[in-house]
């Protein structure tokens, strides 16, 4: 029983994005022209569950490059109306049009000017009459069992809000590098970390030469824990060493050179690199670690499995 009403719920929300999708008209347009111009920030609001949604709106907008913050109605009409300048655009949501605590924002952008967009399913509310860009939402019933409780109408706005702000991001052409810039904790930040980001440089980097003798290798391999020896020649990375190499030329290994034990073309990858990239090509191979190369096969440093891990990539 439970499970045909949460069906129930999702399929009458779906059919209203649905219908939200279909009436889209150039007051969209106009929506995001605004907030492209806005010298400033754009000031979110609304009242209940609608300030829930425009919280999570504002939110979204400035993470996507549209510097944004909340304000509260109630709060505004006490003095926080002195957080909105006349540089900045004010969205308000409320799905009636007429919600009392928005009146004095409403007034404040029409005393000094500020540019006003508003949401709201009644066309024909004072929110959306006084309203620069008026985006209507469809009238579709609410989803809840007695077609009161905010359900349908706050997926509605949340959606627009955020077809508002990818929209806009994309106009912007904000990228993984800028989006890197305002995640740079938890996951989303770790996977845009890049390999010059994590890998090992300069005297921590196990290397030797193509003439280096084994006792050298073994120096290098176990003294700077990694277990692994990148063979270079001029700079240039032409092989490596692994215990793998070590356990196959077991005979007479001693008396070997660099060049004699080295696997040639080894696995690398530029620094430039995504680290969730060198990951997956880690795992492809079945090895632990990477040399990092540049352009011109330059060993630059060398990435490990359990440093991408320990940053977070997965």
């Amino acid at each position: 029983m439970a499970r045909t009403y949460g069906d129930t719920v999702l399929r009458l929300e779906a059919r209203a994005l649905d219908a939200l999708a279909d009436s889209l008209s150039s007051s969209f347009d106009d929506a995001c022209a605004v907030l492209m111009g806005t010298k400033g920030r754009v000031i979110v609001s609304g009242m209940g569950k609608s300030g829930h949604v425009a919280r999570k709106i504002a939110a979204t907008l400035a993470s996507t490059g549209t510097p944004a913050h909340f304000v509260h109605p109630a709060e505004a009409s006490h003095g926080d109306l002195g957080m909105i300048t006349v540089d900045d655009v004010c969205l308000l949501l409320s799905n009636s049009g007429e919600t009392r605590e928005l009146h004095d924002l409403v007034a404040y952008t029409r005393r000094f000017a500020i540019p006003l967009i508003g949401i709201s399913k009644n066309a024909d509310s004072t929110l959306l009459r006084q309203s620069d860009v008026a985006l209507v939402l469809p009238d579709a019933p609410e989803a809840c069992a007695i077609g009161m409780a905010p359900t349908t109408s706050t997926t509605l706005s949340l959606a627009l809000g955020d077809a508002l702000a990818v929209a806009v991001m994309r106009l912007r052409g904000f990228g993984r590098d800028a989006f890197h810039t305002f995640h740079p904790g938890g996951k989303l930040g770790a996977q845009f970390l890049t390999v010059a980001e994590l890998m090992h440089t300069g005297d921590g980097l196990p290397r030797v030469t193509e003439t280096a003798g084994m006792p050298e290798v073994l120096l290098q391999m176990t003294g700077k824990g990694f277990g692994v020896a990148p063979v270079t020649d001029a700079g240039r990375l032409t092989g490596i060493i692994t215990d793998g190499d070590l356990r196959r030329n077991l005979e007479g290994l001693m008396t070997r050179r660099a060049c004699d034990v080295a696997t040639r073309t080894p696995r690398s990858i530029a620094p430039g690199a995504l680290v969730s990239e060198a990951v997956r090509r880690m795992n492809e191979a079945k090895v632990h670690a990477l040399c990092v190369v540049d352009e011109g096969d330059m060993l630059v440093g060398l990435i490990r499995l359990h440093d991408c891990l320990r940053a977070g990539v997965v």
